[in-house]
């Protein structure tokens, strides 16, 4: 059973950054590799809405428009890691992210071809 947890959460000043991180374990780094990864976030009262995802060897990347330019996602595939790095935070990117995993980086940017969820990690960003 494959897992994923993130940390890297927390409370940051509207212009600050936040780098989230994501370990997959349950799954050994071959296998790891054929995953693409994701993130995601689900704000109060909204649906839970496509971030950025990366592709099985990290050659593709595909960003939400809302995102794209402040938010790089990478991946380490030896640590089994995913991370989000988060730049120029805006009071409106408060919400709970989720790390996900799927087939392939452009279904999972269509939330499509999800396999795995983490339980989520809070970033609260203040105005």
């Amino acid at each position: 059973q494959v897992q994923l947890v993130e940390s890297g959460g927390g409370l940051v000043q509207t212009g600050g950054s936040l780098r989230l991180s994501c370990i997959a374990s349950g799954v050994a780094e071959r296998t790891f590799t054929n995953y693409a990864m994701g993130w995601f976030r689900q704000a109060p009262g909204k649906e839970r809405e496509f971030l950025a995802a990366i592709s099985w060897m990290a050659g593709l990347t595909y960003y939400a428009d809302y995102v794209k330019g402040r938010f790089t996602i990478s991946r380490d595939n030896a640590k089994n890691t995913v991370l989000l790095q988060m730049d120029s935070l805006k009071p409106e990117d408060t919400a709970v992210y989720y790390c996900a995993s799927g087939g392939a980086a452009q279904s999972m940017s269509a939330n499509l071809g999800i396999n795995y969820w983490g339980k989520g990690t809070l970033v609260t960003v203040s105005s």
